[in-house]
């Protein structure tokens, strides 16, 4: 085909593929941090609104989001503002789509840079058996954006400093536009700066090393570009980021070192482990992308590495190296920086345009290197047949693309309990949507409290009979509701390996390749919320009747048994306790309150050893219960005092602020050597 015919060919896809991703917006979900984010961008539309005496956006102790700029959010607030739209987050969803389609755009340009444009279909048609990337386009307003402004600076920064003539401005305007962006968006985009920097010195290297000299004029021209681009860029990023604008140049500083190490840690599954984020393994981002990346993208990556030397030209070779540093310098970065990861590997969804593009360019080059049939035809069939797993995928589990995982895993089945599922909340919209249906049959007078395990009150907005309530799923027993819908997070592996969730009093599920992602609950009793309520009063006898009569209803909660050994406890039932924090521990081995207690019981019993049993296996379930950690040194103090202090080090490790940790190792020094004691209660004081 001429390339004429090729480019006909790309745009009539460009265009199937706009129209698609827009369509399949519509039924997107609000994604996990969603919420947070449209609020914040509210408090900053009212910063600027009020010009700058609402200062809201500036103190988010909870959220950490002054340190966002978010400017996609923000704009696309303004745009809700402008033009009084109503339905808020299906038109967030349409801009992150159309974000998300740009960046597939630009890629397919980036290709056609190096190939024409027959590397640029390839770009769409690999776009289109990848699942992760086009999940997070209906509702990731964060990373999608972020994926769009890495790989057009990248793009017109290649373009740039490698032009044989002079640069256009269309060049310069683009990437100008991509810093600001990337810079607007997340402090870290302040990296394509570096990266622009960094080409334009190793093109000058380079050009000094082939013809033996520099030229000043020459220099001088390139630092005045590189400068006058980036300051620009960077002042238009800061333009709508509030926090920033406090200080232009202390707090976007100040940003990318919370940003690298983000204060928020979660608990999610990993290999089987539920585990806190923070010490995940180190390998936890790379095994993520090889068990979510489509398999057909990783054959193209090989075909490229077995195929770029031999056609491409010198400078193009130079140039792909430096795509290259661009997709692996940020994931080494965070591996040697032993960053929080969470949630797979979406905060790092910006490279995933850079290495499919090698893998677009990698297919192509095999096919124009080998044209016989015999070769030709068995590689195309390899392509399709790889192809089939995300497409099949796809098309059975719309709009849940991002759960997709490849045949490495087994693909959702096998991943199911192992790794997380749906840790964005997508699910949550079915399960409201399928709700109002449910609760149109009851009476009309009839009032209901609906929870859930993420905020879905926007679902609820236009049925005045409905209240939400949040609350985790271990902590339903706590609140007071009438039906709850809970998407498949913070779940226990043990609890989803073993059916013990979705609970028997759902009423209805939904699935994703015939995995329960989400659940929509009917209480069946409030007993258990009564008890709870009489427990905190002091009333034992009362509060263990009213847990005997809710484990007769709903035996598949382990807080029920947990609060009924409590209440067992305080009538001075301790055997009676122990059996029901072990029927606790049937339904989820890792409850780490069933586990301190029956630690307690043993104690005081004597069983010392049975104890310290109970408090280690507390410690392994959540090495983040910190009460847990005074209680072991305890008992190791008496009899060995160094393990107990290896013990509340490892508390202090954690958090070195924790005061009964603190207390408990200046007692261990208290006869021993008094001045290290003082020093701990010095601290303790401060």
């Amino acid at each position: 085909m001429t390339e004429k015919t090729l480019k006909i060919i790309f745009i009539f896809l460009a265009v199937a593929m706009l129209v698609a991703m827009l369509l399949i917006s519509r039924d997107a979900g609000i994604s996990g941090d969603e919420e947070v984010h449209y609020r914040h961008s509210e408090m900053v539309y009212n910063y600027f609104s009020s010009m700058g005496k609402d200062q809201s956006s500036l103190d988010t102790p909870k959220t950490h989001l002054q340190y966002y700029g978010q400017a996609f959010d923000n704009l696309v607030t303004v745009l809700i503002h402008w033009f009084g739209i109503e339905d808020i987050y299906g038109f967030r969803h349409l801009m992150c789509s159309f974000a998300g389609w740009l960046t597939i755009l630009i890629t397919a340009w980036f290709a056609a840079y190096f190939s024409g444009y027959g590397a640029s279909i390839l770009v769409i048609m690999l776009f289109a058996v990848s699942p992760g990337f086009l999940g997070h386009s209906q509702n990731n307003l964060k990373d999608i954006p972020f994926a769009l402004a890495y790989i057009s600076s990248i793009y017109y920064s290649l373009k740039l400093v490698f032009a044989e003539e002079k640069p256009d401005w269309q060049t310069i305007i683009g990437l100008f536009l991509s810093i600001a962006f990337a810079i607007g968006i997340r402090a870290g985009g302040i990296l394509v700066v570096f990266y622009l920097g960094f080409f334009m010195l190793l093109k000058t290297v380079l050009d000094w090393v082939q013809n033996k000299e520099l030229k000043p004029q020459q220099l001088k021209k390139q630092l005045l570009l590189f400068f006058g681009i980036s300051v620009a860029g960077y002042l238009l990023g800061l333009i709508i980021w509030p926090y920033a604008l406090q200080n232009p140049i202390l707090n976007p500083w100040k940003s990318y070192q919370v940003m690298t190490h983000f204060p928020t840690t979660v608990r999610q599954i990993f290999e089987g482990r539920f585990d806190w984020s923070d010490f995940h393994p180190w390998y936890y981002l790379p095994k993520y992308m090889a068990i979510t990346i489509p398999l057909v993208v990783f054959s193209g990556i090989a075909a490229f590495l077995l195929n770029a030397r031999k056609n491409y030209s010198s400078n193009q070779q130079i140039q792909l190296l430096l795509l290259g540093f661009t997709i692996l310098f940020p994931l080494i970065f965070v591996l040697l920086k032993q960053s929080n990861l969470y949630g797979s590997w979406r905060h790092f969804l910006f490279v995933y345009p850079g290495i499919l593009l090698i893998s677009a360019l990698g297919i192509h080059t095999f096919l124009v290197r080998f044209k016989k049939r015999i070769i030709r035809i068995p590689a195309i069939l390899l392509l399709l047949i790889l192809s089939l797993h995300p497409l099949r995928f796809m098309a059975a589990n719309p709009p849940y693309y991002y759960l997709y995982y490849n045949q490495l895993t087994g693909g959702l089945k096998g991943a199911y309990g192992n790794y997380e599922t749906d840790y964005y909340y997508h699910t949550m919209r079915e399960g409201a949507e399928w709700l109002q249906e449910y609760l149109k049959n009851k009476p009309d007078t009839a009032k209901f409290v609906v929870g859930g395990n993420f905020p879905s009150q926007w679902y609820f907005r236009k049925n005045n009979r409905v209240k939400f309530v949040y609350f985790p799923y271990q902590n339903r027993s706590q609140c007071d509701w009438d039906y709850a819908i809970i998407a498949n997070s913070y779940i226990s592996p043990h609890q989803l390996k073993n059916k013990i969730w979705p609970p028997a009093n759902t009423i209805h599920t939904i699935f994703a390749d015939g995995i329960p992602v989400c659940a929509v609950i009917e209480r069946l009793t409030k007993d258990d919320f009564q008890g709870i309520q009489e427990l905190k009063k002091g009333d034992y006898i009362k509060s263990a009747l009213l847990f005997q009569n809710a484990l007769q209803v709903d035996n598949q909660n382990e807080m029920i048994f947990y609060k009924f050994a409590e209440s067992l406890t305080g009538t001075g039932q301790e055997e009676q306790a122990k059996l029901q924090l072990e029927k606790c521990l049937e339904i989820n081995p890792d409850y780490e309150k069933a586990l301190v207690l029956l630690g307690d019981l043993a104690l005081k019993k004597g069983t010392v050893e049975e104890a310290a049993s109970y408090y280690q296996k507390a410690i392994q379930a959540n090495r983040k219960y910190l009460s847990v950690y005074p209680k072991l040194a305890g008992v190791f103090a008496e009899t060995d005092v160094p393990r107990a202090r290896k013990v509340l080090r490892d508390c202090l490790k954690i958090d070195p602020k924790y005061k009964p940790a603190l207390r408990a190792m200046a007692e261990t020094y208290r006869k021993i050597d008094p001045d290290i004691a003082r020093k701990y209660d010095e601290l303790i004081n401060k």
